[in-house]
């Protein structure tokens, strides 16, 4: 029996922590940042699940299409006037670009206005699929829908950690005495966590004590087995019992840290997800060196019953999703910036898909296909990120198309910009060759100086030349390039044949360098894109090709 079976069956031990389960994943391996780049090893990262599919085209409403909106969903739209209305989120981009934010979401708002939200529109990936499970699958595991990477059995979680640390084995050391990634909020391990040669190991923290403050009330693991039989049975019986060890020592540690720690705010709202982000400040707060949460909230399913019958888009299924959401995100970022740890966190959302943009008979919406990432924290650029979805340009079953980012892009831009992922570890995640997005402020940005664990492979990279991507477009495309220093430049679109469809002038900046082609317009068919750099005599060209 493969050991990742044989757990589903044992059932490992478990403990919980400010009253939800918790599984601590070890991954293999932890390598040294350089003396100057100290900070990095404070940094993490918080991705929040969206379970269910969750509604984007009611969560960003496209402004500039109020019309066809309201059209497609006559019953569940979101007013344009009235004290139920959408948010204008912001006035300053161009008008076909600007969003109406859901009326309950101000949290969010607040936050978009200081800076510390970035929204990415248009996400999915490459034949996106429409079964919870599925997409959801292909989410935590750094795949797609096409047949080479639908059937990915490791989460790049687990991947990227694995190749970030390589010194952990699945108990504390001196360097990392805390889990590299916990999973809070759910009971069943994710996919997200597990390496290609082993099934993370998993423990729930459970019990909570008269004054609030949870604690370890159970010892995790029992007393070992004697007389172990000398068989296949009896090596995963004491894989076991390793793991059982290694799940009491992290225990301890993140016991410990829970204790040491406190929240600046005390009053979170009161939710699920609200109590799962208080838990993880606390923790923070309290020295635990956890890279990764991953915390969830469920009930974004929302085939019927999206509003109440009496039609208040405020007090509505999708509404409360939202609102908890809203208000347990600036909750949490408000008691980091009370801690003095705003800048050391950065959260993002993600869901398996977004819903229909027509609604259904029943007051809701269906499966479908594109949605909105929200990022947030202090270290961001802050903005938007491609524009709304066409809804005059849907699929034959009222479905968005036109894809503008991969989900992977997103995560890819998190894991080197922010936690200092080198082109290695990219490459051993399965993230090798995904433009990223100009997510984190430049002041924030892990320079290359300071990746973790660099190899050949980095060293080639460095200076990797032009990219564009998707490759090929359908709509949009994002060129990006490498520089060492400052240069005036020119970015130029070429047709097949050479004439020239674009111009523009650039002011190149040191470091990884971003612009965007609108390619709506084109005909289907090749193109080039073409950089020259007149102060050295460089130019580069790297063919794009336009599909739909």
């Amino acid at each position: 029996m493969h050991r990742r079976n044989f757990l589903k069956i044992a059932g490992v031990s478990s403990f919980a922590v400010n009253g939800h389960t918790m599984r601590p994943f070890s991954n293999s391996k932890i390598a040294r940042v350089m003396a100057d780049c100290e900070e990095v090893e404070d940094r993490i990262m918080v991705l929040i699940q969206l379970k269910g599919g969750n509604d984007g085209v009611n969560t960003i409403v496209p402004i500039a299409q109020y019309d066809t909106y309201a059209d497609l969903r006559p019953v569940i739209k979101i007013p344009d006037s009235g004290p139920e209305q959408f948010i204008k989120l912001d006035t300053s981009v161009p008008s076909a670009d600007q969003v109406g934010l859901h009326p309950v979401m101000t949290g969010l708002k607040a936050l978009y206005d200081k800076g510390w939200l970035n929204i990415v529109q248009g996400v999915g990936y490459e034949n996106l699929n429409q079964s919870h499970f599925k997409s959801t699958d292909i989410w935590l595991s750094g795949g797609d829908g096409t047949p080479d990477h639908s059937k990915v059995r490791s989460g790049w979680m687990g991947r990227a950690l694995n190749a970030m640390y390589p010194d952990v084995m699945g108990t504390p050391i001196p360097d990392m005495l805390y889990p590299l990634g916990i999973q809070i909020g759910d009971p069943y391990p994710s996919l997200g966590f597990h390496t290609e040669t082993e099934h993370q190991n998993s423990i729930n923290l459970y019990g909570q004590d008269p004054d609030g403050f949870y604690s370890l009330v159970q010892t995790i693991g029992g007393a070992p087995l004697a007389n172990i039989p000398d068989s296949d049975y009896g090596d995963e019986l004491r894989f076991i019992m390793g793991v059982e060890d290694s799940v009491d020592q992290y225990s301890q540690y993140i016991t410990q840290a829970f204790n040491a720690g406190a929240n600046a705010i005390t009053d979170y709202p009161q939710n699920g997800l609200s109590d799962q982000l208080k838990t993880v400040a606390r923790l923070v707060k309290g020295g635990c060196k956890t890279k990764i949460y991953l915390c969830s909230m469920g009930g974004y399913d929302t085939h019927g019953s999206q509003i109440p019958p009496e039609g208040d888009i405020s007090k509505g299924r999708h509404a409360d999703l939202l609102r908890n959401l809203s208000d347990s995100l600036k909750t949490f970022y408000d008691d980091l910036e009370g801690m003095d740890l705003a800048d050391k966190i950065v959260s993002c959302t993600f869901s398996e898909f977004g819903r229909c943009a027509r609604e259904n008979g029943s007051a809701g919406t269906d499966h479908g296909t594109l949605a909105p990432m929200f990022i947030l924290g202090k270290a961001l650029s802050g903005g938007i990120h491609g524009t709304n979805v066409d809804l005059s340009n849907l699929a034959g079953d009222n479905q968005l198309q036109g894809q503008q980012f991969d989900y992977r892009q997103v995560f890819t831009t998190l894991l080197q910009d922010w936690l200092g992922a080198s082109n290695y570890v990219l490459e051993q995640t399965m993230f090798d060759g995904y433009v990223k997005l100009p997510i984190i402020s430049n002041s924030y940005t892990v320079q290359p100086d300071c990746y973790i664990a660099t190899s050949v492979f980095d060293q080639e990279s460095a200076g990797r030349p032009l990219q564009v991507f998707p490759n090929p477009a359908g709509y949009r495309t994002q060129v990006s390039f490498y520089s060492q220093g400052n240069a005036d430049a020119r970015l130029s679109l070429h047709s097949l044949g050479g004439a020239l469809i674009e111009i523009r002038p650039v002011q190149v900046q040191p470091g990884t360098n971003f612009y965007h082609f609108d390619v709506a317009t084109l005909p289907p068919g090749a193109y080039f894109v073409r950089l020259e750099i007149p102060a050295n005599g460089k130019a580069e060209v790297i063919k794009l090709s336009i599909t739909r």
